[in-house]
């Protein structure tokens, strides 16, 4: 019997942090869970990182990280950074794919982490080397785009009719979009059945981009100044001048 990729083993990865804005926020949760088959135990390991910097009231109203608690019984970040780097690194070396709500945000904000502390990057660190990201959010427009709604963790979780106890605190938010990405995959199995997870991962670029300038078209008509990136899983890292950070940028900015 065949096995699909939303029946075999699966790692889910979400953070909590200080904001919304990737370059400049802090992660203050992490957490990573695995499981082997649909129904099969979770394993579960969560991060507490001290950001270093004040985590603002309406961050704190999200998640209810206070600053106290991440100054008594967080880590440094940089020590959780590394770890969750790591941690990502060994799924990718099993061959587990990483199921990401809202890839870019998370991942994201973890390379912007990894160059803060170490001056390394997710693209090109261990993490990379074979990583492959699921995200229900690029899936679930892809197989349903002309549903009207929101389409938040909470908002998908209600509509496939999976389970999300606690929202906004990582484990179990990652919990939930593990189950609620099985979920999509066996109930379009037409279109998405038939892909091994790294035909998705490299679809789901392509589908991100053509998604974002669905949006990006819908922000112009409005007269929305907002700008959104095309990138997928990751946005690339720019300097002050506003251009991507590459070998031989030059620019003096990137100094």
């Amino acid at each position: 019997m065949q096995q699909h990729w939303y029946t075999g083993p699966l790692a889910s990865f979400d953070t909590e942090t200080t904001g919304v804005d990737v370059e400049n926020d802090r992660i203050v949760s992490a957490a990573l869970v695995v499981q082997l088959a649909p129904g099969a135990p979770t394993r579960t390991t969560t991060w507490l990182a001290d950001p270093g910097v004040p985590i603002p009231d309406g961050a704190r109203a999200v998640h209810g990280i206070t600053d106290e608690r991440v100054r008594a019984h967080g880590r440094p970040a940089g020590t959780v950074v590394a770890e969750v780097a790591s941690a990502l690194a060994a799924e990718a070396r099993a061959g587990h794919p990483v199921v990401v709500m809202n890839a870019p945000y998370d991942l994201t904000l973890l390379d912007r982490e990894l160059r803060r502390h170490h001056g390394l990057t997710l693209a090109a660190g261990p993490a990379a080397d074979g990583l492959v990201v699921l995200d229900p959010r690029v899936l679930d427009k892809h197989v349903d785009r002309y549903r009207k709604g929101r389409r938040t963790l909470t908002d998908l979780c209600a509509h496939y009719g999976v389970e999300l106890a606690g929202a906004h605190e990582a484990a179990a938010d990652a919990t939930a979009a593990l189950a609620l990405t099985r979920r999509i995959g066996a109930r379009y199995p037409a279109a998405l059945g038939g892909l091994t997870a790294l035909e998705l991962h490299l679809r789901q670029a392509v589908w991100h981009a053509a998604q974002a300038r669905g949006l990006q078209s819908w922000f112009d008509r409005s007269g929305t100044p907002e700008r959104v990136d095309l990138s997928w899983p990751l946005r690339p890292a720019r300097c002050g001048c506003g251009r991507r950070l590459e070998p031989g940028h030059g620019c003096e900015a990137a100094a």
